[in-house]
């Protein structure tokens, strides 16, 4: 097929995501292999966001693609979810092993949304309460309930949806501060969210959802002390703490699940994107022994047509053993410390470099339109220089998401210290853009 007619084929007869289609203009991608995509004209691009921050082992792992064609091969692709399958029970012991503490037991979903959808229904009818609690500066999905979690704008054209959700201010605030070290941050921020538990009524409140580290809203490690301490407020009052993992895990933050950095374990983990990394779809819950053992006895109310689906299993347990096997979460906390350096040089070199943020492979660069920190996109808007900004990546031969005033920066944890250093040397060159548009 040749490039123009599929992409007129794509935006006629299908659909793309937030956006209004006709102003869609959509990346024609022929295959891809490593940490590159490759165009249908042979142009090579470095893939810097993972494409959803969810490549985590890379394209066209051969070990991942051989699992899945054995599978295949096997003639049982899919089957109804109440039966017991080989790809089932070795995905399911395999994440028993893995996951930290006493998170033994999974549901399987085809997303994160439809994971942490599942998370809400555990937590509701382990708990016989209503309300969930979550944070402003958070995604967790698309979905009628998840977008209601969810506390960035986009949730704001969904509303009204599931209700029953409480919103709190995160430790990281857009505008202002809690305090000014980790200490009084962390302080300040659960004193007010107790408060919050006792408007709301500590007896109606199921559960409480985080993003480990908050992804496209910024990404946020937590304050130092955070995750421990919420952990120990929300079980004085009998409140789950669930995990969204579906970005920050995997290997992603330098940890296997960023929860492991606070050195707690969630009563519930989300999880998808690195969990296939994303070769095909699948998502997972895991609950807690004890959560688990009140579901022996009493029934779990959620159900899906494509739940445990066989492919989907063995593809996760072949990619699983690659990011063990060639030690890409161990590469990531390495290669973090490279990427936070070379953040720091593009700072101290150019004017518009706001601040970058990283935690293992997990990053972000704030732009800045004058001296006063300024970003050059307020936040839920846009500027043309960060269209002009994108432009020159892609350009340049550099994939990556431009958020408002901040883009991204999250390669596949496959990389090399050398092909890091070449997709930050294509930034730095296409950071004059913005370098001539700051007000300085």
């Amino acid at each position: 097929m040749e490039t123009q007619e599929m992409i007129d084929l794509c935006k006629q007869h299908s659909m793309y995501t937030w956006s209004a289609q006709g102003a869609v203009n959509p990346v024609p991608i022929e295959r891809a292999e490593g940490i590159y995509l490759y165009q249908p004209d042979g142009k090579r691009i470095l893939d810097w966001n993972s494409q959803l921050m969810s490549v985590n082992i890379g394209h066209s792992h051969p070990k991942v693609i051989a699992a899945m064609k054995a599978q295949l091969d096997k003639q049982l692709l899919y089957t109804w979810p109440g039966t017991a399958t080989e790809p089932r029970a070795r995905l399911s012991s395999l994440l028993a092993e893995i996951v930290p503490g006493d998170i033994n037991t999974f549901f399987f979903t085809l997303s994160g949304a439809e994971a942490n959808e599942n998370a809400i229904k555990a937590a509701r009818g382990f708990t016989g309460r209503h309300k969930i609690l979550s944070r402003y500066r958070s995604y967790h999905g698309a979905t009628n309930a998840t977008m209601q979690l969810t506390g960035d704008p986009r949730r704001l054209a969904n509303e009204p949806g599931m209700p029953g959700v409480v919103r709190i201010m995160d430790p990281w605030p857009l505008t202002w501060k809690w305090g000014d070290d980790d200490a009084s941050i962390v302080d300040a921020n659960l004193t007010y969210l107790e408060e919050v538990i006792h408007y709301e009524g500590p007896d109606t409140i199921a559960a409480m959802f985080i993003e480990t580290v908050t992804g496209t809203n910024g990404i946020l490690p937590p304050p130092k002390g955070y995750l421990k301490r919420l952990k120990a407020l929300l079980e004085k009052y009998g409140i789950l703490l669930v995990c969204d993992e579906v970005m920050a895990g995997f290997g992603r933050t330098g940890k296997l699940f960023a929860f492991e950095h606070g050195d707690i374990v969630p009563d519930i983990v989300t999880m998808a994107k690195g969990l296939t990394s994303s070769y095909i779809p699948l998502g997972a819950m895991g609950v807690s022994d004890r959560i688990a053992a009140h579901f022996k006895d009493n029934v779990f109310w959620g159900g899906l047509t494509y739940s445990a689906h066989a492919l989907c299993c063995a593809t996760a347990v072949a990619n699983i053993e690659v990011m063990r096997d060639e030690k890409l979460v161990e590469n990531s906390a390495t290669l973090g410390a490279v990427m936070r350096s070379e953040m720091d040089r593009l700072t101290e070199k150019h004017p518009s470099v706001k601040v970058g943020r990283n935690i293992g492979l997990f990053g972000m660069i704030d732009v800045q339109k004058n001296s006063k920190g300024e970003p050059f996109a307020p936040y839920n808007g846009s500027h043309p220089v960060m269209n002009q900004l994108g432009k020159a990546f892609m350009d340049n031969g550099l994939f990556t998401f431009i958020r408002w005033g901040s883009f991204m920066n999250n390669p596949p944890l496959c990389i090399t210290e050398e092909q890091l250093m070449e997709g930050f040397a294509i930034i730095d060159k296409c950071l004059d853009v913005t370098d001539e548009a700051f007000e300085g």
